[in-house]
């Protein structure tokens, strides 16, 4: 695992900040622009885990950058270029601080709530008697706070207005657009015989026009089911084949581990990277249609810095 990029220290020409969040590296360039790095970090239960995952970062960044492509007739988002296998160049946004949660199958955290008896989420309300991984009437969504550290906390519209995150009339356009992206990511994802469970957005703003930032139906942020399996599945309660980080997750539960105080992450070896690195390469494929090309990773922090300086440069 010695060739995953779990950290970096960059310094580029113009450079005004750095950010390092749990799996992203965000460097500000002057006032316009900004240089994403997805490393190979993994976190789970809002923890960052001790081990990357092999080209994991390179399997998140090209596809959210193929969905932000596929996505542009319906909102302006703040790609520029993809000058690295495992780098996005985009426009600097201000970040809404609400991270738009949309629902299309009750599973995950929402079932985990709804069986302990919660009828309400984010104060949505839930029919009765839905059953694990059934579907919703309708898609829901159910925002989170977006936080720079720790939990991001579930939080309903009502209180989003509120508490002046978001205006009334911005939130309903951020609803309208999530909306629609969920819609095209469903369609995308039948094409290849998958089915977008749900995922989550996040906008941001730049001289006043609303902006999709960050990535977008990526396997850290959407869960998928296999179509051609789901209802066999469902009807028999038994678990869904799916491709996303869930599978993450449950191994870590297995082994006495949710993030909560005192509890230690269980040994990553070298075989379960490799095995979750595989997993990741899967949903890439079978979501792009298209076979993953390894990037050479025998100096990934030297290819990474030359190739963002050659795009600075170039754009001068």
């Amino acid at each position: 695992m010695k060739d995953t990029l779990v950290r970096t220290d960059f310094n580029f020409k113009g450079q005004t900040n750095v950010y390092h969040g749990k799996v992203r590296d965000v460097y500000s360039i002057g006032q316009d622009l900004l240089v994403m790095i997805a490393t190979d970090r993994i976190s789970a239960f809002d923890v960052v885990l001790p081990q990357g995952i092999p080209y994991k970062g390179q399997v998140l960044n090209q596809i959210a950058a193929k969905f932000l492509d596929a996505t542009s007739d319906i909102i302006p988002n703040w790609k520029l270029a993809t000058p690295d296998p495992m780098v996005t160049v985009g426009v600097r946004c201000e970040t809404y601080r609400v991270e738009m949660v949309i629902r299309g199958y009750l599973t995950g955290s929402a079932w985990r709530e709804y069986k302990a008896g919660a009828r309400t989420l984010c104060g949505v309300p839930l029919p009765e008697g839905m059953k694990e991984n059934e579907k919703f009437p309708t898609p829901i969504i159910t925002p989170t706070t977006k936080e720079d550290e720790g939990h991001d906390e579930n939080i309903s519209k009502e209180e989003i207005i509120a508490q002046g995150l978001v205006s009334k009339e911005e939130y309903e356009q951020l609803e309208q657009y999530t909306y629609a992206l969920f819609q095209r990511g469903t369609e995308m994802a039948a094409q290849k015989g998958l089915i977008l469970v749900d995922t989550k957005y996040e906008f941001g703003k730049n001289n006043g026009k609303i902006y999709l930032i960050d990535e977008i139906h990526t396997p850290d942020s959407s869960r998928y089911f296999y179509a051609d399996t789901y209802q066999e599945l469902f009807e028999k309660g038994e678990e869904q084949r799916q491709l996303s980080k869930e599978f993450v997750r449950k191994w870590l539960m297995e082994n006495g581990f949710q993030g909560k105080e005192g509890q230690q992450v269980p040994e990553m070896t070298e075989e379960y990277c490799n095995s979750v690195s595989d997993r990741y390469i899967e949903l890439y494929e079978k979501i792009v249609g298209e076979k993953f090309v390894k990037a050479d990773i025998s100096n990934v922090p030297q290819r990474i810095e030359n190739n963002i300086n050659e795009y600075l440069n170039k754009i001068g």
